[in-house]
């Protein structure tokens, strides 16, 4: 873990955004992919957060649960609908809550995005933005790297203090975690 360059943050992170540069910290961390290799994926988050996350990736990696990608969401030069269509798992873009004016938790580098493809973001009539991830819609579904409704990666992130946006009133948003809420 260090902390995270200007360089790095690049598009993700700019003067007005609601956390300090100096407040967020670039993980490093192994994963499980599709392929059933191991990869090295990075991660920014708040430095608050890192304990809980570096424990919840490790007990995935432990589980051997796959996780498509891992880039900074600056690969995808901040564009959160191209990271999500890319499959990234990704955590910190300072950017407004979807469909809202307000900081999303992303914004404070306290969310993070999981296999966003297998975990499409529903809208409340039941949309999915995403083409790609149509089939995933509906919940439960048996596929590698889908999180269902009280399964181990919801209670692996509900230990930590973590909330799953699958549980959410309205919209789904099934690849969404964050620390105390949207």
């Amino acid at each position: 873990m260090s902390k995270v360059t200007r360089d790095q943050v690049r598009y993700s992170w700019r003067p007005g955004c609601p956390v300090p540069l100096e407040n967020l910290r670039l993980i490093t961390m192994t994963y499980w992919g599709f392929d059933d290799k191991p990869h090295t994926g990075r991660m920014v988050v708040n430095k608050d957060a890192t304990d809980a996350i570096v424990t919840v990736f490790g007990r995935l990696y432990g589980w051997r649960w796959p996780i498509y990608k891992m880039e900074l969401v600056d690969a995808y030069k901040g564009d959160d609908f191209d990271s999500i269509d890319a499959d990234n798992t990704s955590a910190f873009n300072c950017r407004p809550a979807t469909g809202s004016s307000n900081w999303s938790q992303h914004a404070y580098g306290r969310a993070v995005d999981l296999n966003p493809r297998e975990n499409p973001y529903l809208s409340s009539n039941g949309t999915v933005a995403h083409k790609n991830a149509r089939k995933f819609a509906k919940r439960p579904v048996d596929a590698p790297g889908v999180i269902n409704p009280g399964d181990r990666v919801v209670l692996a992130f509900k230990r930590e203090g973590w909330e799953w946006g699958g549980y959410w009133t309205g919209i789904k948003d099934y690849q969404h975690f964050s620390e105390g809420g949207n």
